[in-house]
């Protein structure tokens, strides 16, 4: 028998509200229902123009953001990309970066080596000053 793990992303606990988020945004943190040791995986849903309200970075684990439906913008350090479906960006550990849902919102998937709440930094307010 093979070894492996299937799972459907949307069932995976949102723990967005444990973190304080509001209902516009979904965050599904796979890593452990896949039983991943090294890799991250994260499916965001982000409802019509909502942002999420702080930046982060990790230490040195970098991360690939993919939208698998709707369309995004992501902030990373200075500059705003606009992302439609199917579009990936890579994003390097140490630099600040989060995302806002399009006009008809947005599902994005995250994945990179897996990061520990120590080697993650959270910063509120970073994308604030601009819409």
């Amino acid at each position: 028998m093979s070894d492996y793990t299937h799972i459907k992303l949307p069932d995976v606990q949102d723990m967005a509200p444990q973190f304080g988020m509001p209902p516009q945004m979904q965050a599904r943190f796979a890593a452990r229902s896949l039983g991943l040791d090294r890799t991250g995986l994260t499916y965001f849903r982000l409802e019509p123009g909502f942002r999420i309200p702080f930046g982060h970075r990790h230490e040195d684990q970098e991360e690939v953001y993919v939208v698998i439906r709707g369309s995004a913008r992501i902030k990373i350090g200075d500059d705003v990309l606009e992302l439609d479906e199917l579009d990936a960006v890579r994003v390097p550990g140490d630099t600040l970066r989060n995302l806002e849902g399009g006009p008809d919102g947005a599902e994005v998937i995250a994945f990179g080596e897996r990061a520990g709440e120590d080697q993650s930094e959270m910063v509120q307010g970073w994308w604030s000053d601009e819409r």
